[in-house]
């Protein structure tokens, strides 16, 4: 006879979970530092813990929070995560995920007309998505080094390594894209192309696409100005490309771990990279084993929002990036690196520190980033519901001081 357990049974505490996450409390108390030997229970375990979770958190949808490529995420995913959590889906298993299989091969066939790419799946972000594209790359294609630009995302330099490929650093132009004239051979190499650099989004020129033996787009950042049809001729190319990671925790605003990798040759990268055992009724593909449902928020949300939601949020925020920057190149005491290509905007005072305006700012307004050995500040438009005028406002109060 089975004896239920009401710590797996829905009750008033997740309506309690709710309230406690509209309220945001910020009073907490201090957390017990060893294993507590008898539990409190879930309701007091939650009122315990939300002013934690809540009051010691980055809140990434303040109208000043534009420092990090971190969206805000939008609530239908929050729903998403706690219908998940409670189904405990595994996609290494599609007998323990029919639907979230089914959500994820629906949401790839919808985005992938936008590459150029006939398939993928998701995966735990983009540092994944790539060691998977390159992974492809040496196994399907036979590549034996990895060419990148200096300024390539360190995941392209960790997926090197864990592959045992050489990895070769490009210079990059004054502008920061990679410098095609330092290219050398690349009869058997792995050409990555970023999207998006992390510093100051800046686009390789994508004509570059197809001059290797393989070429993959690390498009983590910028890769959803494709389906903007102001913005998507800035990633014109993708579409030759071997193969595209996107970051679904950036301008798909999703929650955390949600990337998609993508194949131009979805049967050839499949069978590069997928492994079976007496365990499994289909062959695992990809680095990850057990993965959870992480398609089902970003379904959610292209559902709630369909594409012209979506690109009315990643085009308002570009707006604001091109706002900031004419406000920055407008004043007299301030250098504009340049004009922001994709939303990142970096900029510096010629009479005052990078370090001391970072100070002096509200936490989470800007970032710093190293350019030619100099500090710069940096702003990265993510968050749809920021206030530039008043972002603007506190710029200017700090270099008058």
């Amino acid at each position: 006879m089975s004896i239920p357990d009401s710590s797996f049974l829905p009750d008033a505490g997740l309506e309690q979970a709710i309230a406690l996450l509209r309220q945001s409390p910020v009073a907490w108390s201090a957390l017990p530092q060893a294993l507590p030997e008898n539990g409190m229970g879930e309701n007091a375990t939650l009122a315990q813990l939300a002013p934690h979770v809540f009051g010691k958190a980055a809140h990434l949808d303040d109208p000043t929070a534009i420092a990090h490529m971190d969206p805000p995420t939008p609530w239908i995913t929050w729903a998403m995560a706690l219908w998940n959590a409670s189904l405990n889906q595994n996609l290494l298993h599609a007998a323990t995920s029919p639907f979230a299989t089914e959500a994820e091969r629906l949401v790839i066939d919808w985005l992938i007309p936008f590459f150029g790419m006939s398939g993928g799946h998701l995966c735990s972000g983009s540092t994944l998505a790539n060691l998977t594209a390159l992974w492809a790359a040496r196994d399907a294609r036979g590549v034996k080094k990895i060419v990148a630009s200096e300024v390539a995302h360190l995941s392209i330099k960790k997926a090197a390594r864990l592959l045992g490929l050489e990895f070769v650093a490009i210079p990059v132009t004054p502008s920061g894209q990679l410098d095609p004239v330092q290219l050398g051979d690349l009869t058997h190499a792995c050409l990555v192309l970023t999207a998006g650099t992390t510093a100051t989004g800046v686009i390789d020129s994508l004509a570059l696409v197809g001059q290797a033996a393989w070429t993959h787009v690390d498009a983590a950042w910028a890769g959803p100005l494709r389906f903007s049809p102001t913005y998507t001729h800035l990633l014109n190319g993708i579409e030759a490309a071997d193969s595209v990671s996107i970051s679904g925790h950036k301008w798909l605003f999703q929650p955390k771990e949600s990337a998609l990798v993508l194949f131009r040759d979805v049967a050839a990268a499949n069978g590069a990279i997928s492994f079976s055992g007496g365990y499994l009724a289909s062959p695992n593909i990809g680095v990850q084993g057990s993965r959870g449902a992480a398609a089902i928020p970003l379904l959610a949300t292209l559902l709630a929002w369909g594409k012209t939601g979506l690109v009315d949020r990643i085009d308002r925020t570009m707006a604001m990036a091109q706002q900031l920057a004419n406000n920055i190149q407008a004043e007299d005491s301030l250098t504009l690196w340049a004009m922001p290509t994709t939303g990142i905007t970096v900029f510096r005072s010629q009479q005052q520190t990078a370090d001391d305006i970072f100070a002096a700012l509200p936490t989470g307004m800007l970032s710093t980033c190293v350019l030619q050995d100099e500090m710069w500040l940096r702003s990265v438009m993510a968050n749809p519901m920021a206030d530039i005028d008043a972002i603007w406002a506190h710029i200017q109060r700090v270099i008058s001081a």
